[in-house]
């Protein structure tokens, strides 16, 4: 695991600045303490730099920015190939001679054999750029699941790029302005998605996307270069069948994401997914594994403790647990300088929190991550199959005004968003999911100081209803949805960040190429969720693998206790930052009315909890509002 971070100057004779791109590279330090190193071309138009966490091959041979053997070709890259030894003895067997055992030196002998048709043969989760002096294009590839960040940034004849957005914001040159669109999207779902950014001019790369950058005409090419595979059709493979495939894929998965010259941990929740993970670890591994997990002893169903304790125990595994204080509140104001993007979703603080624990014993650690989006865990995937049941037989009259009454509701009342998105279509109900400000509310929310702002792409239930697939039937939309945005670009990019400032790397073994296009590819909707299951594929490979009495109803995770939190110290904390909350950003009346609303037991701690870290990390950076 590694930050990466480049400066490109096009169609001019000034060389880059290398003090530039010495601070992008400190900015990353956290990504990778282990060595540090920045190249620039001959010519001084570009330079690429790299903050390394090592993990495979210790040796100053996988040192970076790295070179292929002829001087032609040098990477900076962010993530692990899983399957670098296969491709490594395919490239041998071509003639390919190599100098380091590191999966770095695979990618660029790949790109050499392949040139940008190697991603098609990476397994892995990854973000680099690799510059070939032949071609002069800086080439750039984000993994399909986009497990690893890609920001991106062109100003005239300048192009950055980095791992963290706060590595673009090294440059003192560079505006630091809100962009309205990207801030309309954070307050509906808590997070910026696809190739949109929190700050004008700034992208992502998104999932399953790459790039090629032309240095002698700056022209910049973006392309898909994978997409999610279409549903199976046809006659039906048994279920036996399908879970002895799921087995297998797994169990390899794991086997590979074992794989490390240092230490490998296991984030164990307690839950289906990290415990799975657990299992076939246990079963893999020459020697006990380690497992780790965070409790918050006293809060009933958010204390997973009792439940990991079980597995660990079953498995014979290392284990150990943090009791999690809710003193932690001074955590916030480090992790919004962390999560330069913001991002809402407070189990930031648990995830970092147990990274930092797991630091402590291990550099790398396996998590649970996907398998919800894969295997259809979530509980709106049988409440939308249920909902569309009812929607088909409901006159759209009587819809429009169950609608009508949920805006009417109070703010934070429990299944207001649900009876909004009824309103409409199926697609409306799935960007009605999660949904922490809807459309009325945010116009409420949002200053009148701004004026009569719009959003030109339409919105942010537009977007995530784009991203439905609208021929496919329910479930399969759902999933979709979730998979390009939710898991992207919030709750990957929890876990990136916050186990990156512990300089620790988490794999995702359900997050595999193979285990995704299998979940999306090859099991039928009727065995992943119905109207009152769930996992239901996933289900059957636990009653195999895991203990007998192991709970496979539970569904909890890495969260903590917000609401109870917020009647003390955590409460105080949010309101004080609230208080004083820009007044040209946001109406202060509308946030007043959401901490009354709170107190009187409404759920609204999560988008108290998204407005703090925004304020917070505003202040953080002295982003200015447009206008």
């Amino acid at each position: 695991m590694c930050g990466i971070s480049g400066l490109l100057n096009a169609c001019s004779d000034s060389p880059v600045e290398h003090a530039s791109l010495e601070r992008m590279n400190d900015a990353l330090r956290h990504r990778g303490p282990d060595d540090t190193g920045v190249w620039v071309s001959p010519d001084g138009r570009v330079g690429l730099a790299n903050r390394r966490l090592s993990i495979i091959d210790l040796s100053k041979r996988g040192h970076q920015p790295m070179t292929d053997s002829g001087g032609k070709l040098w990477i900076t890259f962010n993530g692990e190939i899983y399957n670098y030894r296969d491709l490594r003895k395919e490239l041998e067997a071509r003639g390919h001679a190599f100098r380091s055992e590191s999966d770095t030196e695979v990618i660029l002998e790949a790109y050499r054999a392949w040139k940008t048709d190697c991603l098609a043969r990476l397994n892995g989760m990854f973000a680099f750029a690799l510059y070939d002096s032949g071609t002069r294009r800086l080439f750039l590839a984000r993994d399909r699941a986009g497990e690893k960040p890609l920001f991106y940034l062109r100003i005239g004849n300048r192009f950055a790029f980095a791992s963290e957005l706060k590595a673009l914001m090294a440059d003192p040159s560079m505006p630091r302005r809100l962009n309205m669109e990207g801030l309309e999207h954070y307050l509906a779902y808590g997070y910026v998605p696809g190739d949109m950014c929190i700050l004008d001019g700034v992208h992502k790369l998104p999932q399953g996307h790459a790039a090629l950058y032309e240095i002698d005409t700056g022209d910049l090419r973006t392309w898909e270069y994978w997409s999610l595979p279409e549903p199976p059709i046809g006659g039906l493979t048994s279920p036996e069948e399908l879970t002895d495939e799921l087995e297998g894929l797994l169990v390899n998965a794991v086997r590979l994401q074992l794989v490390a010259d240092v230490p490998v941990g296991i984030l164990l929740s307690g839950g289906m997914d990290s415990s799975l993970i657990t299992a076939i670890a246990a079963r893999e591994s020459p020697k006990p594994v380690e497992t780790f997990t965070i409790s918050f002893p006293g809060h009933g169903k958010f204390d997973e403790g009792p439940y990991a304790r079980r597995v660990a125990a079953h498995f014979g595994t290392r284990h150990t647990e943090l009791a999690a204080d809710p003193a932690d509140v001074e955590l916030l104001p480090a992790l919004a300088r962390q999560f330069d993007e913001p991002l809402a979703d407070s189990a930031i603080v648990p995830t970092y929190i147990v990274s930092r624990m797991i630091r402590c014993h291990a550099t790398v650690a396996l998590s649970g991550d996907g398998g919800d989006e894969l295997f259809a865990g979530y509980p709106h995937y049988s409440w939308l199959q249920r909902a569309e049941r009812v929607r088909r037989f409901t006159p759209g009259l009587v819809r429009r005004g169950v609608g009508m009454l949920g805006q009417r509701l109070p703010i934070g009342f429990r299944g207001r968003n649900h009876m909004i998105g009824f309103a409409g279509d199926l697609s409306c109900s799935i960007a009605h999911i999660n949904l922490y400000f809807d459309r009325a509310l945010r116009r409420r929310l949002l200053s009148p100081a701004l004026g009569n702002w719009s959003n030109p792409g339409g919105g942010p239930e537009e977007y995530r209803s784009g991203k439905c697939g609208a021929s496919h039937p329910p479930l399969r939309q759902a999933t979709e949805a979730d998979f390009q945005t939710t898991l992207v670009d919030a709750y990957l990019v929890k876990v990136d960040r916050a186990s990156m400032l512990a300089s620790l790397e988490v794999r995702a073994p359900f997050l595999d190429r193979r285990v995704v296009e299998f979940a999306f590819g090859r099991v039928p909707d009727a065995l992943r969720a119905n109207e009152t299951e769930r996992k239901i594929l996933l289900r059957r490979l636990a009653r195999r693998l895991l203990p007998p009495g192991f709970d496979l109803n539970r569904k909890q995770g890495f969260t903590m206790p917000l609401a109870d939190w917020f009647r003390g110290k955590w409460g105080a904390y949010m309101e004080s930052i609230l208080r004083d909350a820009d007044p040209l950003l946001f109406d202060r009346r509308v946030i007043g009315e959401l901490i009354a609303l709170q107190r009187k037991g409404y759920a609204n701690t999560q988008r108290l909890f998204a407005l703090t870290m925004f304020e917070l990390w505003r202040r953080q950076y002295c982003v200015t509002v447009p206008g």
